[in-house]
């Protein structure tokens, strides 16, 4: 047996692309000490370097970004040509170094750069490579361009946050693509599995539309079953009530979570309300619910 200090660290990786989706699962390998090895063009660095926030002393630079180093720490970064013959030459040796290829380009990318998983297990037949992309690699919706806030609408995240009353909320930032990279990380972990038992590469095309529709799953059954159509209810919660964030004094917000009878009683004892527990209305979560507007009045 290998006497090892982390988990992966006899573990090599190359990833080929930028922003969350395939970085941070790398990210995740590296932690766990694997070695990765981050692809990037020098004519178009990683979108993470130059576009999102923080920069150091709010100057943009190629390292100066925050959000590009949250994910890529404990990776080493080459840049390589992939539009000339010397850089697909490297890009394969690295490749056949590796274990594992990560790549979050448009489907089709890789294969029109000879690169595509058929070509490469030629010379690596035990490689595991994981191709992530918004609607997967095949399919009427494959060549969808778009980056995570759409995945969050098409996804349905949307249309259920918000007021009743009020339009859909958009959720900031890539949700869907980190969605995507825990499950992509847990199907890596897989296949080195397989791989370790039966000597056989893999590879994992990774939809992060399919993997964000699974949690809107509850409201998808419940209109298979019941036909309800899931809406909007603000901060409210199924379960817990009180549930929300309500304002107090002097501009401040207060979020208030109870779960059952008990930490609603102890709720009443913090904020010194014993007229709270008093009240017959909101005895018990039913009586609570129905009458919450009348409690936050």
């Amino acid at each position: 047996m290998v006497d090892v200090k982390d988990a992966l660290e006899t573990v090599s990786v190359v990833e080929f692309g930028g922003y969350a989706a395939g970085p941070a699962i790398g990210k995740y390998l590296a932690n766990f000490g694997a070695r990765v090895v981050h692809v990037e063009s020098e004519e178009r660095p990683d979108g993470f370097r130059l576009q999102y926030p923080p920069f150091k002393d709010d100057k943009v630079g190629l390292n100066r970004s925050g959000c590009f180093s949250y994910f890529n720490d404990s990776k080493h970064g080459v840049t390589v040509d992939l539009k000339c013959e010397d850089g697909i030459a490297t890009a394969c040796r690295l490749i056949d170094w590796a274990d594992i290829v990560i790549e979050n380009m448009r489907p089709g990318v890789m294969d029109r750069l000879g690169l595509g998983y058929e070509k490469l297990r030629e010379s690596n037949p035990e490689l595991i490579m994981l191709s992530t992309s918004n609607m997967g690699q095949s399919g009427p919706r494959s060549k969808h361009p778009g980056f995570g806030s759409q995945l969050s609408s098409l996804s349905g995240f949307t249309e259920l946050i918000g007021e009743p009353d009020g339009p859909p909320q958009l959720l900031y930032g890539p949700y869907i693509d980190l969605i995507a990279v825990s499950y992509g990380g847990a199907a890596i972990l897989a296949a080195l599995d397989y791989r370790q038992r039966t000597g056989k590469g893999v590879f994992i095309d990774l939809s992060q539309y399919e993997a964000g529709v699974q949690f809107v799953a509850p409201a998808l059954l419940d209109f298979a079953a019941n036909g309800e159509v899931a809406g909007r209810n603000g901060n409210r919660d199924a379960v817990a009530v009180p549930h929300g964030c309500y304002p107090c004094r002097d501009g401040q917000w207060c979020v208030i979570s109870c779960w059952d009878d008990e930490e609603w009683l102890r709720l009443c004892q913090a904020a010194d309300r014993p007229s709270w527990r008093d009240d017959s209305r909101f005895a018990n979560a039913a009586g609570r619910r129905r009458h919450e507007v009348v409690a936050q009045e």
